[in-house]
C-alpha cells in the first residue's frame, strides 16, 4: 500500500472532526481502524458505529454495529467504487460514502443486497442525512474545505 498523501490525511482528520462534532453521543465516529467482516479486518478511512464505544474493547465493529463508512478517495477511486464498494455491500454495510477529492463529489450508496448497492446518489454540494441519523444534515462542502 503506498503512503497516505497529504491532501488524503488532511481531509480525512478534518471530516472525521467534523462528523465528530454533528454526531457527538449519537455514535462512536472511527478513523482508519480495523471493522471485522466475515473473511477480512480492513481499515476504513471513517467508520460511524454503534455506542457504546466500550463495545469495542476486546473486537472491532461488526457490520451489524455500523452506521455508515466512508472512504476518501484520492489516487484509489477505482478500487474504492469497486472491489471495496462491492465487499462492504457483500457486507450488509446499510450505507456507504466514498469522497472523490479529485471531482470535489461523495458518492452515496444505501440498500446493500448481495454484492451491491440498490440505491447510488452522487452529491455535488447540498446536505445528505444519513439513514441512521436522519435529522443530521451533513454538509458536502465540508469534506472539501481547505481550512
Amino acid at each position: 500500500m503506498s503512503p497516505e498523501s497529504p491532501i488524503h490525511t488532511q481531509i480525512t482528520e478534518t471530516s472525521v472532526e467534523y462528523l465528530r462534532s454533528l454526531l457527538k453521543d449519537l455514535a462512536y465516529v472511527r478513523e482508519a481502524h480495523p471493522i471485522t467482516l466475515s473473511n477480512s479486518e480492513p481499515p476504513p478511512d471513517i467508520a460511524i458505529a454503534r455506542l457504546p464505544r466500550n463495545n469495542y474493547y476486546q473486537r472491532h465493529p461488526y457490520p451489524e454495529d455500523i452506521f455508515l463508512l466512508i472512504e476518501i478517495a484520492n489516487t484509489t477511486l477505482v478500487y474504492d467504487l469497486g472491489e471495496k464498494k462491492q465487499a462492504y455491500a457483500k457486507a450488509k454495510i446499510l450505507e456507504y460514502w466514498v469522497v472523490d477529492v479529485e471531482n470535489r463529489q461523495i458518492y452515496v450508496f444505501r440498500h446493500p443486497q448481495a454484492d451491491n448497492y440498490q440505491s447510488e446518489v452522487i452529491f455535488r454540494q447540498g446536505k445528505i442525512n444519513p439513514l441512521a441519523f436522519p435529522d443530521i444534515s451533513v454538509s458536502v462542502s465540508s469534506f472539501f474545505a481547505e481550512n
